[in-house]
């Protein structure tokens, strides 16, 4: 089986809330993912979709591959670096602000 591979690397948005649309398209056709994205209201959903349209894109220029037969077959979201920034409070104190990032690989395979 060929496959096809995408990253999205340093989103600005934490692997957390990457995450819980990234399980919700796991596993499903390419056009189901595309759809349920589009609709879907959480700000994760559009970088996500960018990069399943950037794999259907990839596969395409590859060549040899039914583009209407894909599947996503891996979708992984791992932490990226995080930016660390400080905010003055109270009584001269400073706290850490965390700006987490995240990076993402999608793997499109044809299904058999």
């Amino acid at each position: 089986m060929t496959q096809v591979n995408a990253k999205l690397k340093y989103v600005r948005m934490t692997p957390r809330k990457m995450m819980m649309v990234a399980n919700e398209i796991r596993g499903k056709e390419v056009q189901k993912a595309i759809d349920y994205l589009t609709f879907c209201r959480r700000r994760a959903a559009r970088p996500l979709l960018k990069l399943v349209k950037s794999a259907v894109a990839n596969a395409n220029q590859k060549g040899g591959m039914d583009i209407d037969n894909l599947y996503i077959k891996e979708l992984l979201v791992d932490k990226g670096p995080t930016m660390q920034r400080w905010m003055p409070r109270a009584r001269g104190m400073a706290t850490p602000i965390l700006k987490r990032t995240s990076h993402v690989k999608l793997v499109l395979e044809e299904k058999a």
